[in-house]
């Protein structure tokens, strides 16, 4: 199944991370509403590609630390229903940073297709979600640390 793929890095205020993405078909249910398995799918890539600013690559922090990333806790609240062909702004920012996990907060917003700012800058979220991603050893499944050069970049960003 072919999914919505980021169309560009949406505008930012400092200290978040945001892609744009278009609602198409498939993402849709019979009555044209987003899916709402869809929403974090997107958060999930914005989550890596935030990653990848940070000179992350999961699969290489995978086979040369043994190390992966996982949600090990979400909360969501959906407000407002995206619909068939809107323009989406998917951001992420970090609310809490622990020893071995992230809390990051993730937002949905309605963007306009030529400006790509929110549609109604005064508007909630479509949908807005906390997420505790978890740093585990692959090997035996507990937590680990998170490693130092990581928390460096997350500084520096």
């Amino acid at each position: 199944m072919r999914t919505a793929s980021p169309d560009t890095h949406a505008p930012r205020a400092p200290g978040v991370f945001a892609l744009t993405f278009r609602v198409y078909y498939e993402d849709t249910d019979a009555g044209g509403i987003v899916y709402h398995a869809n929403y974090l799918r997107w958060m999930e890539r914005v989550r890596t590609e935030w990653l990848r600013t940070l000179g992350v690559q999961q699969i290489d922090l995978a086979a040369q630390q043994g190390l992966q990333f996982v949600v090990s806790e979400l909360e969501i609240r959906y407000v407002k229903p995206a619909r068939l062909d809107d323009l989406l702004s998917v951001d992420l920012t970090v609310d809490q940073v622990r020893g071995a996990s992230l809390r990051l907060g993730q937002r949905v917003w309605q963007t306009s297709p030529v400006t790509q700012d929110r549609v109604d800058a005064s508007a909630r979220p479509l949908v807005e979600a906390s997420v505790r991603v978890a740093v585990m050893n692959r090997q035996d499944g507990r937590p680990a640390a998170l490693p130092r050069w990581l928390l460096n970049a997350m500084e520096s960003s």
